[in-house]
């Protein structure tokens, strides 16, 4: 049974609706198909799961309408698909010169009448999936293990039973051999004990014992030859010997270098030897400003070859059908096919791939787009190419346009009015910097004016206190307190090693509260995705201290990893999550770009994979070299040959 049938324009014009039984309206789970799939570039599967609904849609790209269809998801019913085309080829041919002439908002203006027609696609529908022979449950016969068994009972001729004959007659040869070989042995055996017996008879009996002592013990001089040769390998030591460092020491508190005692203080590392022009880099920036990723692109250059390769063959033609050919171009009635595009869209994806973009999302990219031009009347003076080039470029650009814009400035400034810290998280796996991120963020946020307190939870890897512990050194003498007020702008909170992170980071909370901190950035240990202890505490740090928002750490470099990282970090944090609505991730900082050259799929990977934003993006080693996401850039890199 069928909840809801609806057919809208891309306007968002409904222009008919079947409500099937009764219940909640189609609004919802219309609203939430067209913002996740449709505005998003997420076509490439044409169904969706809103709560309890399957909704399942098409779209006609010519006349620009959305065929929708929503039924249980429990439901198993095979004969929504030939509903929904059958529904699409009726309605569009039926009301074909209205949309011609009038457009959708002329036919809704009018008067029509389509449940009729409707009802009865819907009866042919559900009598063709009963039509249909059901499924039975193939005999003893037919099933493979019987053909095998007949098989191997029935004698035929072919080569394998010979071979079997063969072997049988190979067989009998060789048992026949053995014994051959067998008997002329037992029969020297038995001359020789014979011949034995004999020479015992003539020999006295101490003679005899004599003999026999002999040779036991040339017997047993002979096993303890052989049993004494193999002794020097058995004294070997097993195992690879653990080499010994020069500064090295089993004892971990010789190895501590976390106690500002020894060499945490700031007698130990002299600010003096820091340089602020290096750390700094631009001179002429503006303080306080996340510029925007910069690129440039030779699209003028391309536009001019497209342009070159599309008017050779209009020069070709002459005479009345070149002119009215002229003027059937100008009006537009090419509609693009499958055919026309896969061409186009297999070497658009082989290009995305090769850009770093992972390659299962790469097929959905170009799936989305096919179905989202499929039918659609190209333009005056286009190519194929060109149009699909088009398609993906708006699609790439929407897909790195979040639904949700993070504003870390508004969101501080927020929390600055209700008395509280504003509290940042940072996750990822090993070696992506995010300590080294965290500190640019610091550097950002303390050229805004807000204090910041950095929470030393990596209690695990070694010198990560003592990193961040240079960092707020050196942020601290590019913004001395005496520029502030005698406020000082950075402090790091760290209790050391082999503690439990989630207790520091609560600890590191209300001390920024009492403190009067305006922000607290939280720096985690890196661990892989599939460790799942690792897992499991941080998901019992975001739960425990709910962080204002959690930041996932990656590189620019990877490919298909991105996908696994994240998909596999936010089933992690789902899992291990106690609360009802888990806390997952909320945004993305992307460093190493300035690594890349133009293989910026990454961007596309995180991004596509789990629609949260790209808050920042790392470009260089200066704590200046901090940019935000410009979408148009990235797309502008990424389709670049």
């Amino acid at each position: 049974m069928l909840d809801f049938f609806t057919i809208f324009s891309k306007g968002g014009l409904v222009l008919w609706c079947f409500q099937g039984v009764r219940g909640p309206a189609a609004t919802a789970p219309v609203n939430a198909l067209i913002r996740s799939v449709l505005l998003q570039e997420r076509g490439g599967n044409n169904s969706f799961t809103h709560e309890a609904l399957t909704l399942k849609y098409k779209l006609d790209n010519q006349f620009e309408l959305v065929f929708v269809v929503g039924f249980q998801k429990i439901l198993t019913l095979t004969y929504v698909d030939k509903l929904i085309d059958d529904v699409h080829k009726e309605f569009r041919d039926k009301y074909r010169n209205e949309f011609q002439q009038k457009g959708a908002l002329g036919l809704l203006n009018g008067t029509f009448d389509f449940k009729d027609d409707f009802m009865r696609l819907l009866r042919d529908a559900e009598e063709s999936s009963k039509v249909q022979a059901p499924t039975v449950m193939k005999t003893f016969e037919q099933s493979l293990k019987s053909q095998k068994t007949v098989k191997c009972m029935i004698e035929t001729r072919g080569e394998k039973p010979k071979e079997k004959v063969k072997n049988k007659k190979n067989k009998g040869s060789k048992k026949d051999g053995t014994e051959a070989v067998a008997a002329p042995s037992k029969a020297s055996a038995a001359d020789k004990q014979l011949s034995a017996a004999g020479v015992k008879e003539e020999l006295t009996k101490d003679e005899i014992l004599q003999k026999n002592r002999e040779e036991f013990f040339r017997r047993h001089m002979k096993a303890g030859e052989k049993s004494r040769s193999p002794k020097p390998d058995a004294q070997k030591e097993k195992g690879k010997k653990p080499r010994v460092w020069d500064l090295g020491n089993s004892n971990a508190k010789v190895l501590d270098y976390s106690n500002s005692a020894t060499n945490g203080s700031a007698e130990a590392c002299p600010v003096e030897e820091f340089d602020p022009d290096m750390a700094l880099g631009d001179k002429n920036r503006e303080p306080g400003r996340l510029y925007d990723l910069e690129y440039e692109s030779d699209d003028e250059a391309e536009e001019e070859k497209v342009v070159q390769n599309s008017s050779k063959p209009s020069v070709k033609k002459g005479g009345l059908g070149g002119m009215f050919g002229m003027l059937k171009g100008l009006v537009g009635s090419k509609s693009l096919t499958r055919d026309d595009m896969d061409p186009v869209l297999e070497k658009m994806k082989d290009h995305l791939i090769a850009k770093n973009v992972a390659a299962e999302i790469a097929v959905q990219l170009c799936e989305s787009v096919a179905k989202k031009l499929e039918g659609k009347v190209m333009g005056t003076f286009t190519t194929v190419t060109s149009t699909v080039k088009q398609a993906l470029q708006e699609a790439l650009v929407q897909i790195l346009q979040p639904q949700r814009r993070v504003d870390v400035l508004r969101d501080v400034m927020d929390a600055q009015r209700h008395r509280r810290p504003y509290v940042v998280t940072f996750c990822g796996v090993n070696g992506v910097g995010k300590s080294t991120n965290l500190a640019k963020i610091s550097f950002w946020l303390i050229e805004n004016g807000f204090s910041v307190l950095i929470a030393a939870c990596d209690t695990f890897r070694a010198g990560a206190v003592e990193q961040l512990r240079t960092h707020t050194r050196r942020l601290n003498a590019l913004h001395p307190p005496e520029s502030h007020g005698g406020r000082t702008m950075v402090q790091l909170y760290e209790k050391g090693y082999g503690k439990d992170a989630a207790g520091i980071a609560m600890e590191a909370i209300s001390y920024a509260r009492n403190q009067g901190f305006d922000v607290v950035l939280v720096d985690t240990a890196g661990r892989m995705q599939d460790n799942a202890p690792l897992m499991t505490a941080l998901a019992k740090l975001i739960a425990v201290n709910a962080p204002d928002l959690v930041l996932f750490v990656g590189e620019a470099l990877v490919g298909n990893e991105a996908v696994d990282q994240l998909v596999k970090f936010n089933k992690a944090l789902a899992d291990h999550s106690m609360a009802q609505t888990p806390r997952l991730i909320d945004g993305i900082v992307l460093t190493k770009f300035d690594t890349i050259d133009d293989k910026v799929g990454a961007a596309i990977s995180m991004t596509y994979i789990t629609s949260k934003p790209i808050v920042f993006v790392g470009t260089g080693q200066t704590y200046c070299d901090l940019r935000s996401l410009n979408a148009k850039a990235v797309v502008a890199a990424l389709m670049k040959a």
